[in-house]
């Protein structure tokens, strides 16, 4: 199974550089680690629903080319994407790249409703079009009785109209300026939903990078990540390469997402052009990291008694890796407790599309973790993926992204003490 290379140990440490190790998925070593954070694995205690029997399903249809069973592609279909089994994993099994080689292999030809969905995403004309019209929608109080009738549910689009909220119609400026001592630019990535249903974060995350004395660039030529369309087995090359010139085309210090579900997959972007694609990883940080790593000690911060609670999305935890930071950046507020929510490890169900595929296996576990929310005693959870706190918010569970929390409590005299 193993091709021994003529290499000597004093060349390891530079082969693993170059030639980064990507186990043959037959390489499972079948420990059932992987078991006891997989949320569907728990959910349904199924070995069915584990990885290592997704694994063998990949590994039959990558590497021994067979069909697979009507069975087998429901069970791999399932899979919420969490990536949680690839951070336990001895083998270091990458998970999350061949689950999308095996979508891309067995994709089928979208339904009608999906198939409108990727062209409203990838041409974000048709998004901003459709905005004015939901907002009317919104407006005339149209809900109620379209949901009474029961066509949402009849034409499939019951659960995605349940999640929608009032959307954002004025576009981000291009261009913001530091309004404190400048010390370099950045830009901004800021998604394709986000950017008209989550601008309270993207604004939180320039009125705080502004104060620390970055200006900041919002590039409008720039289009969604691709995760959407490369986790359901379809090409994501298009956003990818129009992402890479955009950004890459700057003069910035550095590019920032603040969603944790782009970030994984910008972070994780592959192309044909290796020189382009490291230029572009170079500069990419996850807004917080950023912030964190730029944080003048003498920026005034107002004092706050909340308790704040930490959800760490699975795109966080698992794929960026950097859950710490939202808890050192928290604690620079005076005043504010920060504790983790319970069974942060486990996937809360919205996995990106996931909460409209498998509505039901989503419910089962976005459950489990409002359990969690309800036991906690905090003010306000936050979460760094707007996927997430879409999914778990309710009229009584306030949910913010922690920028935004941070945001708040900048001191009103911050230009004037800064400068």
């Amino acid at each position: 199974m193993h091709e021994w290379l003529p290499i000597g140990a004093e060349d390891l440490a530079e082969f693993d550089s170059a030639f980064p190790y990507i186990p043959d998925p037959r390489e499972c070593m079948s420990c059932g680690l992987c078991l006891k954070v997989c949320p569907t694995a728990q959910v349904f205690q199924s070995e069915a629903e584990s990885p290592r029997q997704r694994i063998r399903t990949i590994s039959k249809l990558l590497v021994e080319n067979l069909p697979i069973s009507a069975e087998e592609r429901l069970h791999l279909d399932s899979c919420v994407q969490c990536r949680a089994c690839e951070s336990v994993c001895p083998s270091k099994m990458p998970y999350g790249q061949l689950f999308d080689q095996a979508q891309h292999k067995t994709s089928k030809p979208p339904s009608f409703l999906a198939r409108t969905a990727f062209q409203v995403i990838q041409h974000r004309y048709l998004l901003r079009w459709l905005m004015p019209g939901l907002a009317l929608y919104l407006k005339l109080g149209l809900q109620k009785p379209l949901r009474a009738s029961g066509l949402l549910k009849k034409i499939g689009l019951a659960n995605a109209e349940a999640l929608i909220s009032k959307p954002t119609l004025q576009p981000l400026a291009e261009y913001y300026p530091a309004t404190t001592e400048a010390h370099g630019t950045v830009a901004l990535f800021t998604g394709c939903i986000t950017a008209h249903f989550d601008q309270a974060t993207l604004h939180a995350a320039i009125k705080v990078l502004n104060a620390i004395g970055y200006a900041v660039k919002v590039p409008r030529a720039q289009e969604c990540c691709g995760a959407l369309h490369q986790h359901n087995g379809h090409s994501a090359s298009t956003f990818i390469a129009n992402n890479i010139r955009v950004f890459n085309a700057l003069e910035v210090d550095a590019v920032l997402h603040c969603t944790s579900g782009c970030g994984a997959m910008l972070s994780e972007y592959q192309s044909d052009d290796a020189e382009a694609t490291e230029c572009f990883h170079s500069r990419l940080y996850d807004a917080n990291d950023f912030i964190l790593q730029h944080w003048p000690e003498t920026l005034p911060l107002e004092t706050s008694n909340r308790t704040v609670a930490v959800h760490e999305p699975c795109s966080q935890r698992n794929v960026l890796r950097n859950s710490q930071t939202i808890y050192a950046l928290l604690k620079k507020i005076p005043g504010l407790t920060v504790t983790p929510l319970a069974d942060n490890h486990l996937c809360c169900g919205a996995g990106g599309a996931y909460m409209l595929t498998h509505p039901d296996n989503a419910a089962a576990l976005g459950t489990l973790k409002h359990q969690c929310i309800n036991s906690t005693a905090a003010d306000v959870v936050v979460s760094t993926n707007f996927g997430c706190a879409l999914f778990l918010r309710t009229p009584n569970i306030n949910i913010e992204h922690p920028l935004c929390v941070l945001a708040k409590q900048l001191s009103s005299d911050v230009a004037r003490i800064m400068r």
